[in-house]
């Protein structure tokens, strides 16, 4: 018999015992830090997020550091230099679930455009001593070096979807990301189309939502932020660029080579107008066959095998 105003705890500790919060990482690669403002951006949502997972390392918020592993990475930024092909295999290691947020990350980022060109004359022109320059000759997505859980497109990522994204992992379920185009959001908030009314190359049809239509809405045409959307029809694009607005073919590889220029349906695209090719619809996947270990209908947290 227990005394009064004391409780009875025999044979309950167990079921009730509070388990610790996920950790979260928040990893730089080769890229400007946009994403990862982002997350900060996001401020009294992230006091909440702060009280759901232990932000176990995030050296842009803080200098606090906490050993793996981690229940959930975030990784921003391309893979450019030996140092960092090697460094991606710990965090993969260290990861239950890896997210990839950002252009960069998921493909290639505006670095990318070394890919087309001589790294090592860049290295030569820029540097007064190149020798001490250690680089790898291209810029690729983190899903070309380790399996990836989910990738966040943008440049930069959407705040909103990025929160979304982390309670699709608390909650051990699919993100709920809109795969739709730019193209309807325009039509969702009235904006008239750049292309048909203006004349503007835009690349809204072919490049997945998540910016609101913010350059249509000031009469520019999209430049493809936040890259491919789903089963992306470029060819018709290309086609449309050059007999109904006039668009030569510098025009059009410069349209598809920005800060998504490494992603397949653009490279694909773009290397088809290099080599004089696009000129009829020819429908591409999105993205590339999972990678080992991938399976991209498992839920956040529960990666495939």
């Amino acid at each position: 018999m227990t005394e009064v105003g004391m409780v009875e705890t025999s044979g309950i500790e167990a079921s009730t015992a509070i388990e610790p919060p996920p950790k979260l990482a928040v990893w730089k690669f080769t890229s400007c830090d946009g994403c990862q403002l982002s997350l900060l951006d996001c401020e009294d949502e992230l006091l909440a997020l702060a009280q759901k997972v232990d932000i176990a390392y995030f050296m842009e918020a803080t200098s606090r550091q906490v050993a793996g592993p981690y229940d959930l990475s975030l990784v921003e930024g391309s893979i450019t230099t030996p140092d960092e092909a090697e460094r991606i295999q710990q965090v993969r290691r260290q990861s239950r679930t890896l997210v990839t947020i950002g252009a960069c990350a998921s493909a290639g980022g505006i670095q990318a455009l070394r890919n087309f060109a001589d790294v090592e004359e860049f290295t030569r022109l820029v540097y007064a001593h190149p020798e001490y320059i250690s680089t790898l000759s291209t810029s690729t997505p983190i899903s070309a070096h380790v399996p990836v859980d989910f990738e966040l497109q943008g440049c930069p990522i959407n705040k909103r979807q990025l929160l979304e994204v982390i309670s699709a992992f608390l909650h051990r379920r699919q993100p709920q990301i809109p795969a739709h185009s730019v193209c309807i959001d325009c039509k969702l908030q009235g904006n008239v189309c750049v292309m048909v009314a203006h004349g503007t190359p835009c690349l809204g049809p072919v490049t997945h939502a998540g910016c609101g239509a913010l350059c249509p809405g000031y009469h520019r045409g999209c430049y493809g932020c936040y890259g491919p959307k789903e089963n992306a029809n470029t060819a018709p694009l290309s086609h449309w660029w050059q007999t109904e607005l006039g668009a030569d073919r510098a025009d059009l590889i410069a349209g598809f080579r920005n800060m998504n220029a490494a992603a397949p349906v653009f490279l694909r695209e773009s290397l088809a107008v290099e080599n004089g090719a696009a000129t009829k619809a020819n429908p591409v996947p999105e993205k590339s066959a999972p990678g080992p270990g991938q399976n991209p209908d498992a839920p956040l947290g529960k990666p495939g095998p």
